[in-house]
């Protein structure tokens, strides 16, 4: 029977792309929350984009930080109940939502920034500097 039904190469889930870059991440989460308290990655992300860009659609704001639109309006919703941001109808199509951070939000992204460099230095810690800007490289590339 075993000759009808060959063995397949063995499968090494610690070899699969798919399995290694999940456990980055959540390494990678990991240290963020010791680093940065009171918001999470995806909240970071959207105050930094924020900042750099000034005030967006919210759905811009989730392309420019890879959320899908259910994401997005949560993210924004809990960054609007602390304070951080304000969310308005556009004065031009008011099926748009305009996103802006506040004093606030600006405060908090400035305050977080230092320690989400660190969290990201601790993530790298273990690659040369070459490496690191490698796989920054090669992750861009794949997404």
């Amino acid at each position: 029977m075993s000759e009808r039904f060959p063995k397949p190469e063995l499968y090494r889930l610690t070899e699969q792309v798919g399995f290694n870059l999940r456990r980055a991440n959540q390494r990678h989460v990991a240290i963020f929350a010791r680093h940065v308290t009171g918001l999470t990655p995806t909240q970071f992300a959207a105050i930094a984009r924020l900042y750099e860009l000034g005030a967006l659609s919210q759905n811009r704001l989730g392309r420019l930080t890879a959320m899908d639109s259910a994401t997005i309006k949560g993210v924004v919703e809990r960054l609007a109940g602390k304070g951080l941001v304000q969310s308005r109808a556009d004065a031009e199509d008011q099926r748009l939502r305009i996103v802006a951070l506040t004093d606030a939000g600006k405060a908090a992204f400035l305050e977080a920034h230092d320690q989400a460099l660190k969290a990201r230095a601790e993530t790298l810690q273990t690659l040369t500097e070459e490496e690191a800007a490698q796989l920054e490289a090669l992750l861009e590339k794949l997404v």
